[in-house]
């Protein structure tokens, strides 16, 4: 496989630069994750959260390739999320809501492992921070037990639009996080100054709701343009221009003539000025 598909994170972890993601595909997620790693993806996105991910059936998405050799675990970039209690349906809480933080944490990663049938993760991520510091804290260092005893190779966090509470968790952090994953679109500014800070603690940046946020860009003559000069859809061209300026961009398209194309963004290359072109259109 093109080695331009994959990144390092901080810590060493391999990391594909485009990421199958798993939310809002309830019984059908088995059949799709299959198809998704058929089609090439190595990278799987997923949350202990079954309000809006069905975990279990990315396992067994993941099980079935195995069986056929397909892909070895070690292929994969398998990334999971600990949702803290508000995130959750109260009907459907994968951990005792009445347990301790640490003990949610716990709980919730012991899930994880089950569900997808692995015996460690490569990414575990926060799905969003606490608002209250202590409690941040405190879940994060939960995480950090987990990092110490082998069960996830590095920690993220999702959903952070605060540089200040970043910041915070990065000079608090034994282990700092390797990953940020945040919404892409305009109403944040694309979160030019996240990802500035990114940039400079070695942080990997990561986008979804990345299509659906921006039908304008899609639309706009710039892309358009690129998308006739080099043979492929809008959307290839903006998800390139996206790997090509450090971002890893998640897609959860269900449609395989989809899947290819997202994987073959990587066959073509845009010039910097037209990267240059595109990142006017996110001004």
């Amino acid at each position: 496989m093109n080695p331009d598909r994959f990144s390092r994170s901080a810590l060493g972890v391999r990391m594909p630069r485009i990421i199958y993601g798993t939310a809002w595909k309830q019984e059908k997620t088995a059949v799709l994750v299959e198809q998704a790693i058929r089609t090439g993806f190595r990278g799987i996105d997923t949350a202990c959260q079954p309000k809006h991910y069905h975990e279990a059936g990315v396992g067994e998405g993941i099980a079935a390739c195995m069986q056929a050799g397909v892909v070895t675990r070690e292929d994969l970039y398998l990334q999971t999320k600990f949702t803290p209690l508000g995130g959750h349906d109260p009907r459907k809480i994968p951990y005792d809501p009445k347990a301790g933080l640490g003990d949610q944490v716990a709980q919730s990663i012991r899930c994880s492992l089950k569900n997808l049938q692995t015996a460690y993760l490569d990414g575990l991520v926060l799905h969003s921070p606490l608002a209250n510091r202590r409690q941040l804290l405190e879940v994060w260092q939960a995480m950090e037990r987990a990092f110490a005893d082998g069960f996830a190779k590095q920690l993220g966090v999702s959903n952070c639009y605060d540089l200040t509470t970043l910041a915070f968790l990065v000079d608090a952090a034994a282990v700092k996080p390797a990953v940020l994953q945040n919404r892409f679109h305009a109403d944040t500014d694309y979160d030019r100054s996240l990802r500035d800070f990114c940039r400079q603690q070695g942080i990997l940046y990561q986008s979804f709701w990345t299509l659906t946020a921006n039908p304008g860009v899609l639309a706009d003559g710039v892309l358009k343009a690129l998308a006739a000069k080099y043979g492929r859809s809008s959307a290839q061209v903006f998800f390139r221009f996206l790997t090509q300026i450090g971002i890893i961009p998640l897609t959860g398209t269900t449609s395989e003539q989809h899947m290819r194309e997202d994987l073959a963004i990587f066959d073509f290359e845009l010039t910097t000025g037209e990267c240059d072109s595109i990142d006017r259109l996110l001004a």
